[in-house]
């Protein structure tokens, strides 16, 4: 990814990962629709980042 290191690229997953749960936060009560995408993506930002930090290289 961009030439970083495996663990830069694992921090930065999961900082997105945070980043779209705290739209989710803030948007769940007028927005429940973007949420749900915000929700999708902070899971999938979250589950590469598990992904990369536990396969072999």
């Amino acid at each position: 990814m961009l030439g970083l290191s495996r663990e830069a690229t694992i921090i930065i997953l999961l900082a997105v990962a945070g980043f779209l749960i705290g739209g989710v936060y803030t948007t769940y009560k007028s927005a429940k629709f973007l949420a749900t995408l915000l929700a999708l993506g902070a899971l999938l930002a979250g589950g590469g980042a598990v992904a990369w930090w536990l396969s072999s290289s």
